[in-house]
C-alpha cells in the first residue's frame, strides 16, 4: 500500500532490514567522512597560507596589484553605469532600426557587447534622451506643438528593441531586486531613464506612462528650462525662469516619489537641485555629473549642494555618478583617469563614499577621458582608486551598491506613499489653454 511519504516523486522507502544494516553502517561512514573532512581542511590552511593572493578573491581579500584587484572585485560587484546613451546612437546612425544595429559586432561609439563583458559591467540605464526644442519653436511658455512625447517614445521602444534582440546578454528590469537578480543569472541588467522633462509634454499624466513602459528616472531639465524646472544651461549666465522648480515641478516630484520614479538632477540649476533636494521624500540621483570644486563648469556640482547629500534627518540620501565627459572633468587635454578618480574623491570626501557612483556618459559624449575610451575601460578607474587606499567594500559601492540602495529607497517610499493611500496628481501646466 502506498501513502504520500512513498509517492513516485519522492521513490521507495527503505525496508526495515534494510534501515538496520544502514545505522550499522553508520558510525564507519561518519569516521571515514570526518577524516576526508579534516584532510580537506588542512590541505585547504597549506593553500590558504601559500596562495593567499591567488585565493583571496574568495574570501574578500583583494590581490595587492591594482589592475588584479580591480577584475577581482568587478566580478562580483559588477559596474552599474547610471547613464549611457545607446539608444540615441541608433536613432542619429541607424535611424532607430533595430535589425541593423549589430552589438555583437565592433560598434562605431563606445558600446558594444564584446566591450561590455571586457569591461565587466552588470547593468545600465539606457538613456531614452531627446534634445531641447530651440525656443522660438517651443514658445516662452513651451506650449507650442512639438514632437518630443513622440520622439521619446521611438527612444524608449528602440531600446526595449535592442534589449530584447539580445535576451542572453541584455535583461529588462524596473527594481533595485530585478538588478540583483539578473546579474545573477549572468545578464546586463537594463533600465530606462528620460533624459529631460521637456520630454514630458508638460504632462504629469506622461509622467505616469513612462514609468508604466519601464522608465525608472526622469532627469528634471536637460539643457533648456522647462515647465516644471530650471536648468544650469552648458555655459555660464544663462537667466533662470523659475528660480528653481516652478510651482508645477514641486508637483511632479511628489508625484515622482508616489509612484517610484527617480528624480535625478543631472543638468539642473543649482537652485533647482537644492529645493528639489529639501522637498523629495525619496533619495535622488545625479546620473551623470561631476565635481565643480574640481573642474569649474556650470553641469557640475558645487560644493554646498554635495553637503546636502546624506541619511542624517537633515540631508536627503542620494547618489552622484560621475560623468566621463571630458570638458565636464578637466582643462582641454588633461582628462584621463586620474582626474576622473580626483572627482569621485572629491564627491565622496564632502558627501561621503556611499554616495557616489559612475555615470559614464557614454555614445552621449564626443571625445572620452585618455585610459577610458569605452566600456571596457571601466576597470582602469576601480584600479587606480585601489591604488589611492579605497577598500573593497567603498569599491563595491561605487560600482553599483551605492546606487541600487538609493533605488531601493525610492522603492519603499513609493510603496509607503501608496499604502497610506496618498492619490494620484492631476495638477495641469497653469498656462495651457485646452484644459
Amino acid at each position: 500500500m502506498s501513502n504520500g511519504e512513498q509517492s513516485p516523486l519522492l521513490g521507495e522507502g527503505p525496508s526495515l532490514g534494510q534501515q538496520a544494516r544502514i545505522y550499522r553502517r553508520a558510525p564507519v561512514a561518519r569516521a571515514t567522512i570526518y577524516g576526508i573532512l579534516t584532510a580537506v581542511f588542512v590541505v585547504a590552511l597549506i593553500l590558504g597560507s601559500v596562495y593567499w593572493e591567488k585565493l583571496g578573491g574568495y574570501v574578500g581579500h583583494l590581490p595587492k596589484d591594482p589592475e588584479k584587484a580591480a577584475k577581482r572585485l568587478l566580478d562580483v560587484a559588477p559596474i552599474i553605469d547610471g547613464h549611457i546613451d545607446l539608444p540615441i546612437l541608433a536613432r542619429s546612425r541607424f535611424r532607430n532600426n533595430a535589425t541593423a544595429v549589430d552589438l555583437n559586432g565592433e560598434l562605431y561609439g563606445h558600446v558594444d557587447i564584446p566591450r561590455l563583458r571586457k569591461g565587466q559591467v552588470g547593468g545600465f540605464f539606457w538613456s531614452t534622451y531627446v534634445g531641447c526644442p530651440k525656443e522660438d519653436q517651443v514658445g516662452e511658455d513651451y506650449l507650442n506643438a512639438t514632437w518630443l512625447v513622440r520622439d521619446t517614445l521611438e527612444q524608449i521602444d528602440i531600446a526595449m528593441e535592442l534589449i530584447q534582440k539580445y535576451p542572453n546578454t541584455f535583461e529588462f528590469v524596473g527594481t533595485s531586486t530585478d538588478v540583483m537578480s539578473a546579474i545573477r543569472r549572468g545578464r546586463i541588467a537594463s533600465l530606462l531613464g528620460v533624459e529631460g522633462g521637456h520630454q514630458l509634454g508638460n504632462s504629469i499624466s506622461v509622467l505616469r506612462q513612462f514609468y508604466r513602459l519601464g522608465v525608472r528616472y526622469v532627469t528634471l531639465t536637460h539643457t533648456c528650462h522647462n515647465a516644471f524646472a530650471d536648468s544650469c544651461g552648458m555655459e555660464p549666465g544663462i537667466k533662470p525662469r523659475w528660480n528653481g522648480l516652478s510651482s508645477l515641478g514641486k508637483v511632479l516630484i511628489e508625484e515622482m516619489n508616489r509612484i517610484g520614479m527617480l528624480v535625478d538632477l543631472s543638468h539642473t540649476s543649482d537652485d533647482t537641485a537644492r529645493q528639489a533636494l529639501r522637498h523629495s521624500k525619496a533619495p535622488v540621483i545625479w546620473s551623470h555629473s561631476s565635481a565643480r570644486a574640481v573642474h569649474d563648469v556650470p553641469r557640475n556640482i558645487p560644493d554646498d549642494v554635495l553637503s546636502l547629500i546624506g541619511t542624517d534627518d537633515t540631508r536627503t540620501d542620494a547618489v552622484v555618478m560621475v560623468n566621463f565627459a571630458p570638458y565636464f572633468v578637466a582643462e582641454e587635454g588633461k582628462a584621463d583617469v586620474a582626474a576622473v578618480a580626483d572627482h569621485v574623491e572629491h564627491i565622496a570626501a564632502i558627501a561621503g563614499r556611499k554616495h557616489v557612483g559612475i555615470g559614464s556618459d557614454f555614445d552621449g559624449i564626443s571625445s572620452t577621458p585618455k585610459g577610458l575610451e569605452d566600456v571596457s575601460k571601466y576597470p582602469a578607474l576601480i584600479a587606480e582608486l585601489y591604488r589611492r587606499g579605497w577598500n573593497r567594500f567603498e569599491l563595491s559601492g561605487l560600482t553599483g551598491r551605492n546606487l541600487l540602495r538609493v533605488m531601493a529607497g525610492a522603492e519603499r517610499v513609493a510603496q509607503d506613499l501608496q499604502a497610506m493611500g496618498l492619490e494620484p496628481k492631476y495638477d495641469v501646466y497653469d498656462k495651457r489653454l485646452d484644459l
